[in-house]
């Protein structure tokens, strides 16, 4: 199989990637000195690479469209949580209009073949994670009206009005109001996110949703028993709604020996009170932790087994990538960058996997998902209003 020419004619859209994170934590947002049009792995003053993207690399391994993740942790909360991810989405365009021969901002699943068209790599926005609009659907259309195309419901922490995965559970899933940011993120036309959300959210927001979903960087959780992964019973719900589940590379997400060193970083961690939900503390002793138990490998193989589960369970028509690169420290041997996705390719191509499944994999599935909230935003908005409920109205 020429992996070659199934890239140039469906390259990836990757669905999470956390580079403008690690640009403000490393420069600022200093694309001067943080130049990602440059090939960074070549780094050989210290022997490693400052991040696992650049555009180069992103060239390499095939990718035509990544959604940018705004992303701010969850010790940011009220309006300082909504600042920083504006700063964010600012660093997504500063990203994206400092390379303008390669990148170009896109919108809509058009926006990102008439990106391909003209020999560019479209640059898309997902939230992650409810705090960044406070409370406020105010706030979230107007995330929309600057381009962000999907919001994670929550992110390691509760919202008020959805459970986190990561924390103790204390909504049972959505509130009424987190029912409310569902139907108003589906007649806006932004893909409803679940990844980081729990099992209950997962199934509350199915069925809610008059729109497909997706898990924009989410494992299997037969194969991997860690609750960021879905469950096969989600999986099917997400079949049946049309949704997508974006397989992730997070080694504790992919491999159980990861996942079970994981929870013993977190029974460590309770014994000192601290959780995972708890960011600010949770961060640095992880990272103790990490050099005094160093954390067992994963590898591509690991990745392959998800993909092959999520197809069988939800179907070909429902898998796709979501590697969170620059998202970890970690990540599988053989997918150590953004340029090792034709080494996934060729493995499950090994594996049986035709050019057509392929495909399917790297963007035909997040293109007819993207295409379904579009058409179904306009469909809706033909039905109903902008929503004016505020969460005091609902929840009390």
């Amino acid at each position: 199989m020429d992996l070659t020419a199934l890239l140039a004619g469906s390259p990836v859209i990757d669905g999470h990637n956390d580079l403008l994170w690690t640009a403000r934590v490393a420069t600022g947002y200093d694309f001067e000195r943080l130049d990602v049009g440059t090939d960074l792995s070549a780094d050989l003053t210290t022997g490693s690479t400052p991040t696992h993207t650049d555009l180069p690399r992103m060239r390499v391994g095939g990718v035509g469209a990544q959604f940018w993740s705004v992303y701010v942790p969850t010790r940011l909360t009220g309006d300082d949580a909504v600042s920083a991810t504006l700063e964010q989405v600012d660093a997504a365009y500063n990203l994206t209009q400092r390379h303008p021969d390669q990148l170009a901002m896109a919108r809509t699943a058009d926006d990102v073949e008439a990106a391909w068209a003209n020999g560019r790599m479209a640059s898309l926005m997902g939230a992650e994670g409810g705090h960044s609009i406070n409370c406020s659907l105010g706030t979230l259309r107007q995330l929309h009206a600057l381009g962000v195309r999907y919001l994670t419901l929550t992110h390691n922490a509760n919202t008020p009005w959805a459970d986190s995965a990561t924390d103790a559970p204390v909504a049972g899933g959505l509130t009424r109001f987190g029912r409310e940011v569902v139907r108003e993120m589906n007649r806006l036309g932004m893909m409803v996110d679940l990844s980081h959300v729990s099992a209950d959210t997962m199934r509350d927001a199915l069925a809610v949703t008059e729109v497909p979903a997706i898990f924009s960087h989410s494992s299997a959780r037969a194969v991997t028993d860690s609750p960021r992964n879905a469950p096969d019973d989600v999986l099917e719900s997400l079949r049946d709604q049309g949704g997508i589940c974006m397989v992730t590379f997070v080694p504790r997400f992919v491999n159980q020996a990861c996942a079970d060193w994981h929870r013993s970083a977190l029974e460590a961690a309770s014994v000192e009170g601290i959780t995972e939900a708890d960011g600010a503390r949770f961060t640095p002793f992880y990272e103790s932790y990490r050099a005094a138990h160093p954390e067992p490998p994963a590898d591509l193989t690991d990745v392959v087994a998800h993909c092959e589960h999520v197809r069988e369970v939800a179907g070909i028509d429902h898998v796709g990538l979501g590697g969170d690169y620059d998202g970890v420290e970690m990540l599988p041997r053989g997918l150590e960058d953004v340029s090792r996705y034709p080494a996934l390719l060729g493995a499950l191509a090994e594996a049986g996997w035709s050019e057509s499944d392929l495909a399917r994999l790297t963007c035909r599935n997040i293109l007819r998902v993207m295409r379904a909230v579009e058409n179904g935003a306009r469909e809706i908005q033909q039905r109903r209003g902008p929503s004016l409920a505020r969460m005091e109205d609902l929840d009390g």
